[in-house]
């Protein structure tokens, strides 16, 4: 993982570990910093594999089922937990399965820095913020995935 991305997810999980923390640590092999802002690989989207697509697939689907409950004011602290722990888990396995060039992994890495930061919010481990905000990010995070990365099968969530 890159130093930087690593350090600011690091930060971000300092309030309170969870299983993703030791994934995203494993994940670091010495890649070297980039810039921090999504950008197409010359025009085009950043290629994908099957892990990152099924797990991308697995958040996506856990939002879009919770879209209605998010909107209408109506998850409780309780669903709101579980949805952070669903998408901690789903980036676990990205991390885990992280295949990509160097260059693509590192727009990656600020989508699931995204990810990460949005899950923490909806866990409520982000006093300030509200949980509804971590969805909104996680939706973000989604919906940049499916505008920088090449996944035929992958939609960005109606909202």
């Amino acid at each position: 993982m890159k130093p930087y991305i690593l350090a600011a997810l690091t930060v971000l999980s300092l309030a309170a570990a969870s299983p993703s923390l030791a994934a995203r640590d494993a994940h670091h092999h010495g890649h070297s910093p980039v810039s921090a802002s999504l950008q197409l690989n010359a025009g085009k989207k950043w290629e994908t594999d099957a892990p990152l697509r099924t797990a991308m697939g697995e958040i996506r689907q856990s939002m879009a089922s919770s879209l209605h409950a998010i909107h209408e004011n109506k998850m409780s602290a309780k669903s709101y937990d579980g949805l952070a722990k669903q998408v901690e888990g789903a980036v676990g396995q990205i991390v885990a399965s992280c295949k990509l060039p160097p260059a693509a992994d590192a727009q990656l890495h600020i989508i699931v820095a995204d990810l990460l930061a949005g899950a923490e919010q909806m866990a409520g481990k982000v006093k300030e913020v509200k949980r509804v905000n971590g969805a909104v990010k996680v939706i973000g995070a989604l919906d940049n995935y499916g505008k920088y990365f090449d996944d035929a099968g992958f939609r960005p969530i109606e909202h």
